[in-house]
């Protein structure tokens, strides 16, 4: 069995700003012929440059390659170029193919892919979701509306949700850390009050933010959202200095969380060291499942915990499950729940009461629906995710739309 053959899916979720603006889905083909899927977290180019350099990893070091050597096949690419260092670009292009290996291979030996991780740990995941407006929300109203968020925190926990996930301390961008303005400390504070009296002790708060504060910054806030006993506070600072996360760490009173931007075990191990007590790797961003493996196994060693992230499609999120069910560690898995995200793996992996049953059938366990991702071209030119240029307001409210902004 061999790798033979690569087709770059780029599809366009209906509702961008539940899961970015397009998602990346490698499909790799054996010489007999069996076909595996995985999907790409990587944006710092655009869709057509991205796979320019999936095509470039796939050709210069998978293409005939046999799908198990995972292994091998990592240090090659890692090493690429006389690297032997995380490369986001290149690491994100290989976490998708990787993926997709795993995808064959389970397929090929009829098992899912959580039975070749050192077998099945878990029966369930516990599962958690960001916060979206109900249909009746007025928006961009919501994001800035502790009562709404209230509202919608109550409807996740009547499904059966015992976390979830909010950030209103305002945009990240491009100017790394900055300091909070009062309005948005005053804002946050507000929405965990709110969604805390709204849900009692049903249902854990997760506080999100996008390593968009300074280390003082940081500081004020989580001091401020404190008093609500949030489960965690999410990436408080820029995600390339652990020095300065580990002062975080020390002076505030939440679990600290992070991970969706860190690459491979080297990285985490730096989480690690900092003190964080949460890691949160997106496994098409961080090196893959096996990568993901050991890092959850750098985490035991910490006495830290899993809580995959996801901010893009359900090839993401199977792969993330696979792992979940196989590690002692795991937290939660982060979940998007919407009709698009339902259909492209054929209502195959659910949330059920809270919780994620892990699937059964070979390989990812998905019937990915290739006629309707080609049905959904990205026709757009913005990246996944962008960065704001302007800096936040320190004379108001700084809205930030929980995600990729909405169409022009």
């Amino acid at each position: 069995m061999k790798l033979a053959d690569l087709e770059i899916i780029v599809t366009a979720p209906p509702a961008l700003g539940w899961g970015g603006r397009y998602w990346i889905i490698p499909k790799l083909t054996t010489t007999d012929g069996i076909v595996g899927y995985g999907e790409c977290y990587a944006s710092s180019v655009g869709p057509d440059a991205m796979q320019g350099v999936i095509r470039d990893v796939f050709e210069r070091h998978m293409e005939g390659e046999n799908p198990e050597n995972i292994e091998l096949m990592f240090r090659r690419v890692y090493s690429s170029g006389f690297t032997q260092r995380p490369d986001l670009t290149v690491i994100g292009a290989w976490s998708g193919l990787e993926i997709a290996c795993w995808d064959i291979i389970g397929k090929a030996r009829g098992r899912p892919v959580h039975a070749l991780l050192g077998g099945q740990m878990n029966d369930r995941v516990r599962a958690y979701t960001y916060l979206y407006p109900e249909p009746h929300h007025p928006m961009p109203e919501f994001w800035a509306n502790p009562d709404m968020a209230a509202e919608a925190a109550l409807a996740r926990v009547a499904d059966g949700y015992t976390a979830v996930k909010f950030d209103p301390a305002g945009p990240y961008t491009m100017r790394g850390g900055h300091m909070p303005s009062m309005h948005d400390i005053s804002l946050s504070a507000a929405f965990c009050k709110s969604i805390r009296e709204a849900v009692g002790d049903r249902a854990d708060l997760l506080f999100g933010t996008h390593g968009q504060f300074s280390t003082g910054g940081a500081i004020r806030l989580g001091e401020a959202i404190a008093p609500y006993s949030p489960l965690w506070f999410e990436e408080p600072i820029p995600p390339d200095n652990p020095a300065e996360m580990a002062k975080v760490v020390a002076a505030v009173p939440i679990p600290v969380a992070t991970g969706e931007r860190l690459l491979t075990k080297t990285e985490f191990a730096d989480a690690l060291r900092a003190g964080v007590s949460i890691l949160q790797p997106a496994l098409g961003r961080a090196g893959g499942i096996w990568e993901c493996k050991k890092i959850a196994a750098l985490a035991e060693v910490y006495n830290a915990q899993m809580a995959p992230h996801l901010y893009a499609g359900p090839v993401e999120w199977a792969a993330n499950v696979h792992l979940a069910a196989s590690i002692p560690n795991i937290l939660m898995a982060e979940t998007i729940e919407t009709p698009f995200h339902d259909a492209l793996i054929g209502g195959t992996i659910k949330v059920e009461a809270g919780y994620i049953e892990p699937p059964t059938e070979p390989g990812l366990g998905i019937n990915f629906d290739e006629t309707l991702a080609k049905a959904n071209p990205f026709e757009g030119d913005g990246l996944h995710l962008q960065m704001q240029e302007d800096p936040i307001s320190y004379h108001g409210l700084n809205i930030f739309e929980g995600g990729a902004p909405a169409k022009d």
